[in-house]
């Protein structure tokens, strides 16, 4: 198994082509809009609702992005999609609704978020919830997650659904609640082989680490998070495959 060709023949868009400041939130429906119109491939995050639904969302809490407070997965699918967006005049979508708009159009690329807390095992719901989705999709689509056991369950449950594990430096300032091992133990990205992963999705500031060129020379693919300027992404593809960005248009 491996990515599709489209998803290397255009840039990635982090959380569509948003941009807060002219109306358009990250992954909201009008920044999925603007990354279709502009032929980007479209990075999108996935949270769980309380009654089992996938919803676009980056953050597990509502405050950053909404005048509401409070975890996504207390609130159902319906009330989600009744929230408004901060600076955006739509609402929170559902992984349905996304998946009707950009009806294989370009290539997603979800990202499912840790919802163990400690990148562990407690997981499954939002795979479930998001392979279901996926179920009847026609289009060229892709999973990851930061946590390997999220990316085994959809091993499980989507064989077909080509799968990659997010990696990163796993710096303590950046993952305060990640415990010490369990960091020190994810830098290395031990998993790849064990979750059938085909592609890896590394920070871009820790492209030069030795297990990245070494699962290049194996034959993954190698994406990268977050690209913000056109000398980053110079730099960064020299190393990857394909790029992951904002801020400016690749």
């Amino acid at each position: 198994m491996t990515l599709p060709a489209s998803f290397f023949a255009r840039p990635i868009t982090h959380r569509a082509l948003h941009d807060r400041k002219a109306g358009r939130v990250e992954n909201g429906v009008k920044s999925i809009q603007a990354a279709l119109d502009a032929g980007y491939g479209i990075e999108i995050d996935v949270q769980l609702t309380s009654d089992g639904h996938a919803m676009v969302f980056h953050d597990d809490a509502l405050d950053r992005l909404t005048g509401e407070t409070g975890a996504v997965r207390d609130r159902t699918r319906a009330e989600l999609e009744a929230i408004a967006l901060t600076d955006d005049s739509g609402m929170i979508p559902s992984l349905d609704k996304v998946l009707g708009m950009v009806a294989g159009k370009v290539p997603l690329l979800i990202e499912i978020k840790d919802q163990d807390g400690a990148m562990g095992p407690d997981v499954g719901p939002l795979e479930a919830a998001t392979c279901q989705a996926l179920q009847d999709y026609k289009g060229d689509a892709a999973l990851m997650s930061f946590n390997p056991h999220a990316v085994g369950v959809c091993a499980e449950l989507a064989p077909s659904i080509p799968r990659g594990i997010v990696t990163s430096s796993y710096q303590d300032i950046f993952w305060p609640e990640i415990p010490d091992h369990v960091r020190d133990t994810l830098r290395e990205i031990p998993d790849y082989d064990r979750v059938g992963a085909c592609f890896i999705s590394h920070e871009a500031a820790d492209l030069d680490r030795p297990r990245v060129e070494e699962l290049k020379a194996l034959g993954a693919k190698i994406l990268t998070w977050t690209i913000r300027s056109p000398q980053a992404e110079a730099d960064a593809r020299r190393i990857v495959d394909n790029v992951t960005f904002e801020g400016y248009l690749a």
